[in-house]
């Protein structure tokens, strides 16, 4: 039988991190910069993954199976919050940051033809 873990003030606050997230947030201007700045900082997140692996030439072929990867990933934990009908931030977050970082990869795609 193994020992239960001690709940320690950190364990307690970390868990308690995404709810005080979304309390905080139930402000829509907050809300929408939270969204806003999750939109950006993907959007500079893909930009720069592709403007890196363009300019080496290197490892275009690695770089496009990981974006796609991660891309893939997140569209399966969407699949799964979605099953939730009610708006959470997470989800709210998440979908920022899958376009973000699609809309980075996209136009350094463009920019490369």
């Amino acid at each position: 039988m193994t020992a239960r873990l001690q709940s320690t003030r950190l364990q307690r606050s970390l868990g308690e991190a995404s709810t005080r997230l979304d309390h905080w947030a139930t402000n829509p201007w907050r809300r929408i910069s939270l969204l806003l700045i999750a939109l950006t900082g993907s959007f500079m997140l893909g930009n720069g993954i592709a403007a890196i692996s363009g300019s080496l030439n290197l490892m275009d072929p690695l770089a496009a199976m990981l974006s796609v990867g991660v891309l893939e990933v997140m569209v399966r934990v969407r699949r799964h919050w979605a099953r939730d009908h009610q708006t959470h931030l997470g989800r709210q977050l998440l979908d920022m940051v899958r376009i973000g970082l699609l809309y980075g990869l996209l136009l350094e795609g463009f920019k490369l033809l």
